[in-house]
Order: structure tokens, then sequence, then C-alpha cells
């Protein structure tokens, strides 16, 4: 379990810093290019740290599907993107994905 905790620790530092790489404008704005370089390197300490017993394939499709979803919602919400109708089925399609693995995948770590 604590693998997870430390695989949401890794989507949540990624989540982060792919929002500060927006705000940061081309690295144009100190603050938000320091937050996405110490995110980014946040992230994957944490992603490599659950790669010791979750299977590379399973972990990265975790970390990028959840943090693809919760990006997209960012960029709507915060930086008003528009989603349109592709574009959300996609993110159903990755949800279900991600909800697959974790319900009924033995390949996952459980």
């Amino acid at each position: 379990m604590k693998n997870y905790l430390f695989l949401l620790v890794a989507i949540l530092a990624e989540i982060i810093a792919t929002s500060a790489l927006k705000a940061s404008d081309g690295f144009t704005r100190a603050v938000p290019s320091v937050v996405t370089v110490i995110g980014y390197g946040v992230a994957f300490y944490f992603l490599s740290l659950t790669l010791r017993t979750i299977p590379v394939g399973i972990a990265y499709a975790l970390w990028s599907g959840i943090g693809i979803v919760l990006i997209a919602l960012i960029g709507h919400f915060v930086f008003h993107q528009r989603l349109d109708l592709p574009a959300l089925l996609g993110i159903l399609m990755i949800v279900g994905g991600v909800l697959v693995i974790n319900l009924f995948s033995r390949a996952s770590g459980h």
C-alpha cells in the first residue's frame, strides 16, 4: 500500500509541476519555473520508488492516466481551456482504463 502512496505523491507532484509549467510562460517567470523543476524532480523520485514493486507498465499507465485527467480538469477550471466532446470521451476512456487496471488486473501489484 505504501507504494501506491508513493505513486499518488508522484502524480500530485507532476500535476503541480505541469500546472506551474503552463504558468511559467515559457520559463520567463521565475517562481513558476522553479516550482516546475522541483515538482518534476519530486515526481520522478517518487515514481522511481513505486517501480520497486509495481510493474513499470502499470505504474506508468496509472501515473499518466490519472495525470491526464487531472491536468485536463485543471486546464478547464483554472486556465479556462475548453474541452470538446471527443476530448471528454477520451478522458472517460482513460478513467475506464485506470479503473480496469485497478479493479481487475492481477499485474497491478495488489
